[in-house]
């Protein structure tokens, strides 16, 4: 279901309304964070690139001396239900917005709104990277992936797949061999704060604005659910 296919197409084109788990990782498996700040930036690009305004984030934040949540960023690309961050990649779950005002245009263009908002994501935390560490080459292993989201069952599994991935920092082989101190585990993805997990526990953070959870078939009413939903994953393995 992972889409490598060259010459820019897709199996599935990433069309507007539609539901995909995008994902990508430092080139050869390396770190693409290598400290609290780079995981600090990535998360406010997330909120800054989703967006159809230009960013230039010295002018724009830096300059302008304000909170990079509190940016006016008008029209967003994509609606984000979840996401996390890893040492050497991240997963992004999320559907591109479509807009009255696209009416009957061609696929392909409905699909640059997911394409557009990686790109500026991608470009943005590269050029950051290389720059921060004065670095040269690709940042990432080629391009984004992606894999189409289109049963509630897959949905629900996805929400607590991304939110668990951090437990292999702690344990590597939980997967394989189960989790001996569930408690220890949550307590961890508690206080994990790259991801969108902290965000479902209904505790607030500027960070939140990141999601907008509304457009997506499968949500938690509440952090009670939710909990619950993660722990029944954890049982499972």
């Amino acid at each position: 279901m992972v889409d490598n296919i060259p010459m820019g197409y897709r199996k599935v084109p990433l069309v507007g309304g539609e539901f995909f788990h995008v994902y990508n990782r430092g080139n050869s498996k390396q770190k693409i964070f290598f400290c609290d700040k780079d995981y600090q930036h990535f998360v406010k690009l997330l909120y800054l690139c989703n967006s159809t305004k230009p960013l230039n984030f010295r002018e724009d934040i830096v300059r302008a001396e304000i909170n990079p949540f509190d940016w006016e960023k008008g029209e967003t690309l994509v609606s984000i239900a979840a996401w996390v961050l890893m040492p050497n990649h991240f997963h992004i779950y999320l559907t591109s917005k479509v807009f009255p005002k696209d009416g009957p245009l061609e696929v392909k263009e409905l699909e640059n709104k997911i394409s557009i908002f990686m790109k500026k994501l991608g470009t943005a935390y590269s050029s950051y990277i290389n720059t921060k560490y004065n670095r040269t080459g690709s940042l990432f292993e080629g391009r984004f992936k992606s894999m189409h989201v289109v049963k509630d069952t897959h949905a629900k599994y996805l929400f607590s797949y991304i939110h668990l991935n951090p437990i292999k920092i702690i344990d590597s082989k939980w997967k394989e061999n189960g989790i001996s101190d569930k408690k220890k585990a949550l307590q961890f993805l508690k206080n994990y704060r790259w991801s969108s997990y902290y965000d479902y526990l209904g505790d607030k953070r500027c960070e939140s604005r990141i999601l907008d959870r509304e457009p997506f078939p499968f949500n938690f009413p509440n952090s009670k659910i939710f909990e619950q939903e993660i722990m029944e994953w954890l049982t499972l393995h």
